[in-house]
């Protein structure tokens, strides 16, 4: 029999940190507040980017969303989701029935359902998820001092 080579090497240099609610729920208040704020007409914006930007940060608050219902799910299944999701949403505008025409005609309706498919708008969706996303994986990853990181696999620390 051969020996088998030892594993190998895992990097622990970073550990995730899993995610806080509180602080999920937070950044969907400011995303939102930065949204209604964007779409106000206060901000001396071009149109395009209070359009495509609020789209953008639409799909952000799905992806922060999904990420406080599902807190132990990876980044890539919480940002698939939002994908998903926002993408879904999207498609639903060409559905017309008096019903689902009534909600769209009211405030939150419109914000959440909105009313007219628009095919640019799914780009500015893969935008704000892919913002979450990022943003995401940078704050669950924290590098470890050299002193305290782990010794690869087979290395005796000094």
């Amino acid at each position: 029999m051969t020996p088998r080579p030892p594993p190998a090497a895992v990097n622990l240099s970073v550990i995730p940190i899993p995610r806080n609610r509180a602080w999920y729920a937070l950044a969907m208040a400011l995303v939102i507040g930065a949204g209604l704020l964007l779409r106000s007409g206060w901000l001396p914006l071009p149109d395009y980017l209070v359009k495509y930007g609020g789209d953008a940060l639409w799909a952000l608050v799905v992806f922060l969303g999904l990420g406080l219902l599902f807190p132990r799910h990876s980044t890539s299944s919480i940002a698939w989701g939002a994908f998903a999701l926002s993408w879904a949403v999207e498609f639903l505008q060409l559905y017309h029935a008096p019903w689902i025409d009534a909600i769209r005609a009211t405030l939150p309706g419109r914000l959440l359902l909105g009313s007219t498919f628009h095919v640019p708008d799914l780009a500015a969706y893969v935008i704000g998820v892919e913002v979450g996303g990022i943003a995401e994986l940078c704050r669950r990853r924290i590098p470890l001092p050299p002193s305290i990181r782990p010794a690869p696999a087979g290395v005796t620390p000094p």
